[in-house]
């Protein structure tokens, strides 16, 4: 069994990680995706798989941000891990690996977002990785306005 992180960085590679990332985000269709994702790499998102025996398992994708209360960190915007390969710690391997990468680079934290329904994710990201739970997120549509 071999394991291996590797930046994705081409339109097939992309492709390939479309399944999986539609299992975090149900809402995209393959079109959309690639669009989105366009936008996103002009403003520094970068997608990180890891593969197992060349198949990619889980998705992290994130960006270098810096603001008045997180300084210089890292913000993870996707984590995903394929339905069939959950609960055997490739969500903990990636986040390892980018915990090591924002350390190498000076950032101070790694920060994330999770949606409220998600109360296994966030056992996960507390009890088993030890982030901190320290604040609410807000958004407002204004798609209606």
């Amino acid at each position: 069994m071999t394991e291996t992180i590797q930046e994705l960085t081409s339109r097939a590679q992309y492709l390939e990680a479309f399944t999986v990332m539609n299992q975090l985000r149900t809402e995209l269709t393959e079109e959309t995706y690639l669009a989105l994702l366009e936008e996103m790499k002009k403003d520094g998102y970068t997608l990180y798989a890891l593969y197992k025996n060349r198949e990619i398992v889980s998705l992290v994708g994130f960006s270098w941000r810096t603001n008045f209360y997180n300084k210089r960190h890292i913000f993870i915007y996707d984590l995903v891990t394929d339905h069939s390969h959950r609960s055997f710690g490739y969500g903990e391997k990636l986040l390892s690996f980018i915990h090591s990468f924002a350390k190498r680079n000076g950032a101070e934290y790694v920060a994330l977002e999770s949606g409220i329904q998600r109360s296994n994710a966030h056992r996960f990201y507390e009890e088993k990785i030890g982030y901190d739970k320290w604040c609410f997120s807000f958004r407002k549509s204004l798609k209606l306005q």
